[in-house]
């Protein structure tokens, strides 16, 4: 079966209705509208019209990106979907990154989805180099 890849295309109603089909929770309509808004990169992947797939890329772009978003619709996993989307995320951070310098690729994996990362090229933290990653969850 083939699917429709399309960028930056990925609007507010299928962003809450993909995260809220991974656990993440529903965002507010503004907050979803501006995530999308000053992310580099969204990814929509279209089943018959529909939005089966989604990942999305923020950083600076040239010296640290992070995959924030990757969902894939339950019944739609396991197809190469979320491997696509990671080609293109990967494919995006590369071209726009600043030639003979070095830029970082981060994400935070859904527990038990490192391998998937892994078979990607990237590693687990901690590591004898890395210390674990962390986050703050502000009130506001």
């Amino acid at each position: 079966m083939t699917y429709e890849i399309r960028e930056n295309a990925l609007t507010e109603k299928d962003f809450n209705r993909l995260r809220v089909s991974a656990g993440w929770g529903q965002l507010s309509a503004k907050q979803g509208e501006e995530a999308l808004k000053n992310s580099l990169l969204t990814i929509a992947v279209m089943d018959e019209g529909q939005v089966i797939g989604m990942g999305r890329l923020v950083g600076d772009g040239v010296c640290i990106c992070y995959v924030q978003d990757l969902v894939i619709l339950p019944q739609y996993q396991g197809k190469g979907i979320g491997k696509a989307i990671m080609e293109r995320l990967i494919a995006y951070a590369k071209e726009h990154g600043v030639s003979g310098t070095h830029l970082t690729l981060g994400l935070f994996a859904a527990k038990g989805k490192e391998v998937f990362y892994q078979k990607l090229g990237f590693f687990t933290r901690p590591n004898e180099n890395r210390g674990p990653g962390m986050e703050l969850s502000l009130e506001l």
